[in-house]
């Protein structure tokens, strides 16, 4: 049972009060622990809760209209009423994607936590700090406490281990016992979410904890967040810095693999420092953050499938925060002899069952702090070089022959976008990315610089990288998990996390597939973006189904009986009556939208779609049809 179903339903709903002390009932209390709790968010600096009431929350409903009350109808943070718990997590991942900071999230007890769903494994492998809180069924249950068991579902909802249903998911996860030490809880997890690994806390807590009245002095109290701060962050060993200095200067084909160092935007400007200085080759593998941009001349390709055509000529290669250097299975592996580093937060990464990297050293680091240790160990060794012109000739070769194969990559992408379709009919993703590139650019004032882009292609994640090709730190990124249905939610959370930091886009646009945007919650999500006025574009690549399954069994049995099988048959089409995507969102949320089936009308769909959201500040949704998968 959702929030949605219990406590506000009308058979849920006690017709009476429990009839404890009526003195003390009829008394509504100047503060409890919900307010020592929201006060301490606050102060941590919270700024947005996305919430999804239930029976659990009394308190805390009662405290945000106290707050009201005292601050001329503001409380202290905004609340953003989610109707789908996957919805308000994903759209607090979005938020503090963009900010850097925490959201908060509030769910209704162990159904509430259950229906945060894949957004959990988004929020943990996306190293994406989050403050979950979900109350919990009350303990009494003959009204000896405020808050006592009064409905029907809390007996059902009063489970042995309601945080072991998301526990190994989170960096923390603690029980609020009491109001006195609440402040002391929820900022030891702030500590946890905010250090590296960063990533998502768990917080719960009775019901009648939270009724707990406190007295205005443990309100009041002072608390000095700066006392709490995160860990803060590593560095390399000088050892380290000498050794691959060492090792970079000497190669002759070094190269940097990286997929998420963007994360902090500090460190693109450092990465492509340090590839100029050593004309070291970068690769993005399973890129999630901008890392570096698609113009910096190093840069050699990347890829979604592990493969990587230079890993078997790399003679010095560094992963940089980095899950998925390259997959073996698929036919990418490093030289036997090359030298291998690994730069990461966390290098063995505690949180993956299996994960290995043959390398010289495994170097527990902060990226930004490492990059600039070897750009300046790089730089210092130059200094006191005695065959400099040597070094220099080196480098600059290995620079000349970096610029002809990235340039030979680009020119391949452009190729591509020239094909407006391959049956005659139907645009080519290549096409559609293209064009909607340059319409961006064609129709915002910055010419697409402040443009955020929320790749969910899935199957065609590759292809949004290479056609988009993003130049700016904070321009594109991915949830970093593989739970589908987080960029419609994650869209609004931008949108608002924009503003909190002062930063709004000019356009918020998600690239998604049609199974993704099914898993999105479209109803949810489109409502939130039009009560909030965070209005984004969708572009739908609709290919008629679910186009990775079939991909997968074809990569374990090219030639099985399911290859010469249709998608229908193998339950993997939405054909032959798709959903009608644009007007789930219409329906919704007011959104405009079409769906387009000819490469012709391309162009022309995207200008409008581009006008209604910078323009008319509306949703908007363009589902292209692809060549379908088959039914």
């Amino acid at each position: 049972m959702s929030s949605s179903d219990s406590s506000s339903s009308p058979d849920t709903t006690p017709t009476t009060p429990i009839s404890t002390d009526s003195d003390a009932l009829s008394k509504p209390a100047l503060y409890t622990t919900s307010s020592v709790f929201l006060k301490t968010l606050s102060e941590a600096g919270i700024t947005h809760i996305f919430a999804n009431w239930g029976n659990d929350h009394p308190a805390i409903l009662e405290d945000l209209e106290r707050q009201r009350s005292e601050r001329g109808g503001k409380p202290l943070l905004e609340i953003v009423t989610c109707p789908n718990e996957m919805v308000a997590l994903s759209a607090a991942q979005g938020y503090a994607q963009v900010t850097g900071k925490p959201a908060a999230v509030i769910v209704h007890v162990d159904v509430g936590t259950q229906a945060l769903a894949g957004a959990v494994h988004n929020v943990d492998k996306g190293n994406t700090p989050v403050i979950i809180f979900a109350g919990a069924s009350p303990y009494t249950v003959s009204g000896e406490l405020k808050g006592s068991k009064n409905e029907w579902p809390m007996w059902g909802q009063d489970v042995h281990d309601q945080p072991a249903i998301v526990r190994q998911f989170m960096r923390f996860t603690a029980e609020i016992m009491n109001g006195k030490a609440v402040a002391k809880t929820v900022m030891r997890a702030w500590q946890f979410a905010t250090s590296a690994p960063t990533g998502p806390v768990y917080l719960w807590a009775r019901r009648e904890v939270l009724e707990e009245e406190m007295e205005e002095s443990v309100m009041n109290t002072p608390l000095d967040v700066t006392k709490w701060p995160p860990i803060a962050p590593s560095g390399l060993s000088p050892t380290a810095v000498r050794t691959i200095v060492e090792a970079l200067t000497t190669a002759k084909f070094p190269m940097i693999i990286v997929a998420s160092s963007g994360r902090n935007h500090h460190t693109v400007p450092l990465l492509q420092t340090l590839s100029h200085l050593r004309s070291i080759g970068v690769f993005l593998s399973v890129s999630q953050y901008l890392s570096i941009p698609f113009s910096h001349p190093y840069l050699l390709g990347q890829s979604f499938d592990g493969t990587n055509p230079y890993l078997e000529e790399a003679d010095v290669v560094i992963t940089l925060d980095t899950d998925i250097p390259y997959i073996e299975a698929n036919g990418s592996r490093i030289r036997p002899d090359a030298r291998v580093f690994v730069i990461d937060a966390d290098p063995l990464k505690q949180q993956m069952g299996w994960s290995h990297v043959d390398a010289e050293l495994l170097c527990r680091a902060d990226a930004h702090v490492a990059l600039g240790q070897l750009v300046t160990g790089i730089r210092a060794a130059d200094a006191e070089a005695i065959n400099d012109n040597q070094i220099q000739e080196l480098v600059k070769a290995r620079g000349e022959r970096l610029k002809a194969l990235h340039d030979e990559w680009i020119d391949q992408l452009v190729a591509d976008e020239g094909r407006m379709s391959l049956n005659g009919k139907t645009p080519t993703v290549p096409y559609i990315l293209g064009t909607l590139r340059e319409t961006v650019k064609a129709q915002t004032v910055s010419h697409g610089e402040n443009v955020l882009w929320l790749n969910e292609g899935i199957s065609n994640c590759h292809n949004v990288w290479n056609h988009i090709r993003p130049d700016k730190p904070g321009q594109m990124f991915m949830s970093g998990g593989s739970s589908l249905g987080w960029a419609l939610g994650a869209a609004t959370g931008a949108r608002l996390g924009a503003r909190a930091a002062q930063k709004d886009f000019e356009l918020i646009t998600a690239v998604v597939g049609d199974g993704t945007y099914l898993f999105g919650v479209p109803s949810t999500a489109y409502w939130l973006s039009r009560r909030y006025d965070a209005p984004f574009l969708t572009i739908v690549l609709n290919n008629g189904g679910w186009a990775s399954p079939r991909l997968s069994m074809l990569g374990v049995h090219p030639h099985g009986l399911g290859s010469k099988a249709s998608a229908q048959q193998l339950s993997v089409s939405f054909g032959p009556d798709m959903p009608d995507y644009a007007g789930i969102a219409a329906a919704a949320g007011g959104a405009w939208g079409r769906r387009v089936e000819r490469a012709e009308d391309i162009q022309a769909t995207l200008e409008e779609a581009v006008r209604v959201v910078v323009q008319e500040r509306r949703s908007a949704v363009v589902d292209c049809l692809l060549d379908l998968i088959g039914t």
